[in-house]
């Protein structure tokens, strides 16, 4: 089976072709530098992008996996969640090319698509279902953050998520107080490579509760209200440096904590983790030392599946097919609201 895949949720089209569970291309085309002025992404312009990259990208893509149109078996994009002008374009261009075609047309949950992309590995990419077994996945990034135990392939269900700020956003905001530049949350990681996570006390939002909910407001509060009293600091550039490991530890211990509490209260031995903020080493890092003091299998997401990309849509549209019939209908709509059942 050969797919074409495209993904638009939000600043990044992307577009891959898969064929047999294997990444024949994965192009993407990033927007951060015309959003980095604005201090975030601005869905009229990111849209205004995808329109004008989506066919070079797609065209780069089967170029790239040296594959015809006429040889796809299956158009699949992004149908949600995501920004919804932005959330169009990949949508409609996907279904106008199976249409085309007369090809099936898959509508693929972006989180879900997640949920998966640990699995894929290797260069060139491919996802391992052999080693499968159930697990408990974080999501991390900008516009989420959510907790879900998948029991078996395409059978998971939603342990907790963000009730306010995702950790992505909370790590964007807490750098842009700081007076660093969009988005801020590379930049916190590098300069904390530098810096003494104990030098300042944050709080950990919900770290004791029970529940397998985030919440991250209230530490962006926090750092508004401290720097508002110690403006002096942001002249120091070590304090800067202890800031910004400060700020990554409590965000840090809160995702960590809570990911081995879930796995253990639900009897699993295995974690996944995906989203841009996995791209974080100190995420990682943690991640792989309480995995090994707990025994447990951990399975992170390359970095360049961490991030909005095509790849892992693909993949699970593949995974649907081959499975049942998840064949969507052409007409169908952008969801961009979709949570993750």
């Amino acid at each position: 089976m050969t797919l074409l895949a495209l993904e638009t949720s939000c600043d990044e089209t992307s577009a891959a072709v898969v064929r047999d569970g294997v990444v024949l291309s994965n192009v993407v085309s990033s927007q951060i530098k015309l959003h980095a002025e604005y201090g975030g992404v601005v869905p009229e312009l990111a849209a205004r992008e995808h329109l004008k990259n989506i066919l070079p990208v797609a065209q780069a893509a089967l170029s790239e996996a040296q594959i015809s149109a006429a040889q796809l078996d299956a158009v699949a994009a992004t149908q949600g969640p995501g920004l919804s002008i932005a959330l169009l374009v990949g949508l409609k261009a996907a279904q106008s090319a199976a249409f085309a075609l007369s090809k099936p047309f898959v509508g693929i949950n972006h989180h879900e698509a997640h949920l998966y992309s640990p699995w894929i590995s290797g260069n060139p990419p491919v996802a391992d279902f052999t080693k499968f077994q159930p697990n408990v996945s974080l999501i991390v990034s900008g516009g989420h953050t959510l907790l879900v135990l998948v029991e078996s392939e395409l059978n998971h269900r939603v342990l907790g998520g963000t009730i306010d700020d995702a950790a992505g956003e909370c790590f964007d905001k807490a750098g842009k107080l700081m007076g660093l530049a969009y988005p801020a949350g590379p930049l916190i990681d590098k300069l904390a490579e530098q810096g003494n996570p104990k030098v300042f006390d944050f709080p950990r939002p919900l770290l004791r509760d029970a529940n397998d909910d985030f919440s991250f407001s209230g530490l962006k509060t926090s750092v508004r209200y401290f720097l508002r009293d110690h403006p002096e600091l942001l002249d120091d550039p070590q304090k800067v440096r202890d800031l910004c490991a400060s700020v990554q530890a409590a965000i840090v211990e809160v995702l960590v904590t809570k990911t081995i509490r879930a796995a253990k209260r639900n009897g699993v031995n295995c974690i996944t983790a995906s989203g841009g903020v996995t791209c974080n080493r100190a995420l990682r890092s943690e991640l792989e030392r309480a995995c090994q003091r707990n025994g447990f299998t951990l399975h992170l997401a390359e970095k360049s599946l961490c991030t909005d990309n095509a790849a892992m849509i693909g993949i699970l549209a593949e995974r649907k097919l081959l499975k049942g019939d998840f064949v969507s209908e052409l007409d169908a709509e952008i969801k961009p609201g979709w949570a993750l059942a």
